[in-house]
């Protein structure tokens, strides 16, 4: 062998010898062949490989974000249960770097097991197992006058106002009335629940008692049941029922299985009628209880809870906070609840009184 070749093997050894420490010393990522693929060829395809051959797996990607984990659960899930707010409201915040795991900043998809500290705004969560957790739900009689909203800038009524107090958590309010809307209006404490609810994809039907001013004929009422283009899309009424009226007065109940703005209003004022007065009646299956007074609320049983769940596709609660012989509501206790409400509303008003002097 030459001088020249000798001398050439020796780099060519050292190199190696290089390449292999820097493997034990960084691991062997990145550092596999290229594979090239022949014309014609799918990558995935399978290799002709001869006898004795290895074949190295590829490896799998994994979308983490859609990757389930035994025991644990998404972030958003978890802080909707601890009464944070809706599912919807925890993905904002926490895509707003508002929220952290231990430390560190969370992002969108991140799963917890409970044993981690989580802060949002710097403020610790205090974190309840799923199992321990009981889902409560409310059904309160909103008065025209307050505000779907837990403080008013303006010093006005919220629907906040009297709801029983929680000792971990906060009532979470499914959907929205407006000011000038009254009736049936749920509360839970479990985000997820009060989430699906609320979402267009579950179908959960509302019934709403209108007043409507106005001429009303036929056509019109078969163009809402059609459909009508709103600035936010398409919108119809999957039922409509004349309930009476005299002169130009006319009362409807009206079915929608989405809760979108003043939608059943805009409904209405697209064919040139004004809707004088709006009481939600239903909500899905369960009706307004008569004996709730306005401004009061009850705390639904055990099988009530379980409707709602079963119908968004919930596990069934097991326990609850409502004894047995609470759950008829008596004309005793709808006196009890219409002078808690009047004292309420006495406070209320000397409050707005101070205010403005």
């Amino acid at each position: 062998m030459s001088q020249d070749k000798k001398i050439s093997k020796g780099k060519q050894t050292a190199t190696d010898a290089k390449s292999a420490n820097n493997n034990n010393k960084y691991g062997s990522r990145g550092t596999g062949t290229k594979v090239v693929v022949k014309k014609g060829q799918s990558k995935d395809a399978p290799k002709k490989v001869g006898k004795g051959k290895r074949v190295e797996e590829k490896p799998v990607k994994v979308d983490f974000q859609k990757a389930s984990v035994k025991d644990s659960e998404k972030l958003q899930k978890v802080l909707a249960r601890a009464g944070k707010g809706s599912r919807r409201e925890m993905e904002t915040i926490i895509t707003q770097g508002r929220v952290s795991i231990d430390g560190k900043t969370a992002f969108l998809g991140d799963r917890i097991d409970g044993t981690e500290q989580i802060r949002i705004d710097g403020h610790q969560v205090k974190l309840t197992p799923q199992e321990e957790d009981i889902c409560r739900v409310l059904m309160y009689n909103k008065p025209e006058g307050e505000m779907c909203t837990r403080k008013d800038p303006e010093g006005r009524a919220t629907v906040f106002d009297r709801l029983p107090p929680l000792e971990s958590g906060r009532w979470v309010a499914v959907g929205r009335l407006d000011i000038n809307t009254s009736g049936m209006l749920l509360f839970t404490t479990d985000g997820e629940l009060a989430n699906r609810l609320m979402h267009p994809s579950q179908k959960v039907e509302r019934e709403y008692a209108v007043r409507v001013f106005g001429e009303i004929n036929e056509a019109m009422l078969q163009t809402l049941r059609t459909g009508v283009k709103l600035e936010d899309g398409p919108a119809r009424f999957q039922k409509i029922t004349y309930r009476g009226g005299e002169g130009r007065n006319h009362w409807f109940h009206v079915v929608l299985s989405e809760g979108r703005n003043r939608e059943v209003r805009r409904l209405w004022e697209s064919q040139d009628v004004q809707v004088s007065r709006l009481i939600r009646v239903r909500y899905g299956d369960m009706d307004m209880q008569r004996q709730l007074p306005l401004g009061g609320w009850t705390e639904l049983g055990l099988k009530d809870v379980n409707y709602f769940r079963k119908l968004v596709q919930l596990k069934p609660e097991t326990q609850s906070k409502v004894k047995v012989d609470e759950k008829a509501m008596d004309n005793a206790k709808s006196r009890r609840i219409r002078r808690s409400v009047k004292k309420h509303q006495q406070r209320h008003q000397q409050a707005n009184r101070r205010r403005r002097k």
